[in-house]
């Protein structure tokens, strides 16, 4: 095995995870978290356990990840694949439109796999680690069991091979994916209401969904996109009125399902001892 690769490929994985799910958590969780109360999915908040287990299966997952990567590279591997290094080959047209169709292949193998590991023999094997976060932070974005973690980082392969693609619409579409998945896992709805009710945002799958499907474990089985769910009816059946709640504004010092921010009437009573004094 090319070590330096593994290595620089793990880093990069480590790095990547750090710069995206780190400031989501600082911002949600840390710095404004009275200020988005509203838009909390659930009012309650993982405990620093579930935090730390998050984290720690994430980097064991980017070994795992980073293998796959090496032997990605292999000649022998390569070859079999459709991955090119010139442009001009194809064109910058293509390259744009080839990170779309990675990302409508990943949406359904992401489906298909979901479905299958939450099936009754494989279950405890594959999917039972990540699903211990019912309540999951940014950091729960890549928390998998080895055996989720080789079917999750897979999706290269399948990419390589269905499509011809270039290494930099790999890069964005690695880049987009740990964007979006950090974004499922937020906790918070972050999506505007005219986004949400577009033509187009309403078959987006949201930070609101993915919660629920964590929170219920059954339904809301898509990644990037709502299509699949749809098609074979999974969508959780109180999802569309979960998220109109969400976009609707609260009452001042309230989450999203009515109860009462304890940080609110903190800070409440810190601004007027401030103006007491």
């Amino acid at each position: 095995m090319d070590l330096k690769s593994f290595f620089l490929f793990y880093i990069v994985l480590a790095l990547r995870y750090l710069f995206i799910a780190g400031p989501a958590f600082y911002i949600f969780y840390k710095l404004y978290q009275l200020k988005f109360s509203s838009r909390k999915i659930q009012s309650r908040f993982p405990r620093s356990k579930d935090y730390y287990r998050e984290i720690g299966y994430s980097f064991f997952t980017f070994i795992i990840f980073a293998l796959i990567g090496v032997i990605l590279m292999l000649p022998t591997v390569r070859s079999h694949t459709q991955i090119y290094t010139s442009i001009a080959e194809y064109g910058w047209a293509y390259l744009v439109l080839s990170f779309g169709l990675a990302l409508v292949i990943h949406d359904a193998y992401f489906y298909l796999t979901h479905r299958l590991m939450h099936h009754p023999k494989l279950f405890k094997a594959f999917h039972l680690l990540h699903h211990r976060s019912t309540n999951p932070s940014p950091w729960a974005a890549f928390a998998f069991s080895p055996l989720e973690a080789v079917v999750e980082g897979s999706i290269i392969y399948v990419i390589a091979l269905l499509i011809p693609i270039h290494p930099l619409a790999i890069l964005a579409f690695l880049l987009f994916m740990t964007v979006y998945n950090v974004y499922g896992h937020l906790g918070y709805e972050i999506f505007p209401s005219w986004l949400v009710n577009s033509p187009v945002g309403k078959w987006l799958n949201t930070s609101t969904n993915h919660n629920m499907h964590h929170q219920y474990f059954k339904g809301n089985y898509g990644l990037y996109f709502r299509f699949w769910d749809e098609v074979f009816k999974t969508t959780h059946p109180n999802y569309d009125a979960t998220l109109v709640k969400l976009l609707t504004e609260p009452k001042e010092g309230e989450y999203a399902d009515g109860k009462l921010n304890p940080y609110y009437s903190t800070s409440l009573s810190a601004k007027k001892s401030t103006t007491e004094k």
